[in-house]
């Protein structure tokens, strides 16, 4: 039996990186898995690692920008698997870059697809983790919205502490649902990081000497296992807070 057994994870941006690092690490502890993403066949992906494991998966496509989809996607957990008890909000469309690069249709998309999706979801799965007794939902924001150094992150981190404050707020709602809200605030090295580190190698190299542990995280044994801390009864008293779990590399006051 493990940590997690008969619950219940809804995860998006699961097809690949974090989101299914995190898939495989909760399904290791007895969780079934809702994956979803905007791809199928990412999503079909990841199933098949879950069916090599011996856990349970299925794929649900949704675009995390669109209302109907989060509705729908929502549905689809429950009537494949009965229920909601985990939600990880781990799908964003957000690229970092200067300022004054910054384009209105590309910050309404970081918004439409980081706060307000963010919002639409655990609005959406709130009434299936109350009618199961409680809870946990995780949100995925960012390291980079405390650097000491922000250039090229404002528009990054700026929708990101949008998440970190609905974060808040929900914990404080709904504490007495026995429904707890955390932040993860992660590295890992997922394609789009794996892509930018093989093409500049001495910025690589700079970025991860300021690491204090010395490398990028893997999704699964270092933020995965992780999450399934926080969403286990080992962290039964904690909700509201953001984890770092970056190696050390930024400072969280």
């Amino acid at each position: 039996m493990g940590k997690l057994e008969g619950k219940v994870a809804l995860i998006t941006g699961a097809g690949q990186g974090i989101g299914q690092g995190i898939a495989l690490a909760l399904a290791k502890e007895g969780a079934v898995i809702a994956v979803a993403g905007r791809t199928e066949s990412k999503l079909h992906t990841t199933c098949g690692l879950l069916a090599d494991i011996g856990a349970r998966g299925g794929a649900v496509v949704c675009d995390v920008s669109k209302k109907d989809d989060i509705t729908a996607a929502v549905d689809r957990t429950v009537e494949l698997f009965g229920g909601i008890d985990i939600l990880v909000n781990n799908a964003n469309d957000c690229k970092p870059g200067p300022l004054l690069s910054v384009l209105d249709e590309d910050f309404e998309r970081s918004f439409a697809t980081g706060p307000l999706a963010t919002l639409r979801m655990m609005q959406a799965s709130y009434p299936h983790m109350n009618s199961r007794g409680g809870g946990v939902i995780i949100n995925m924001v960012t390291s980079a919205a405390v650097r000491w150094d922000a250039s090229n992150y404002g528009a990054y981190g700026s929708i990101k502490e949008g998440m970190r404050s609905l974060t808040r707020a929900a914990a404080c709602e709904w504490g007495k649902d026995n429904i707890r809200v955390l932040n993860v605030a992660p590295h890992a090295k997922t394609p789009a990081l794996q892509w930018w580190m093989d093409k500049n190698p001495e910025e690589a190299a700079a970025f991860v000497a300021g690491i204090p542990l010395g490398r990028v995280g893997d999704p699964e044994t270092d933020i995965g296992r992780a999450v399934v801390f926080l969403v286990s009864e080992d962290a039964g008293y904690l909700t509201g807070a953001t984890i770092p779990l970056d190696g050390g590399q930024s400072r969280w006051g």
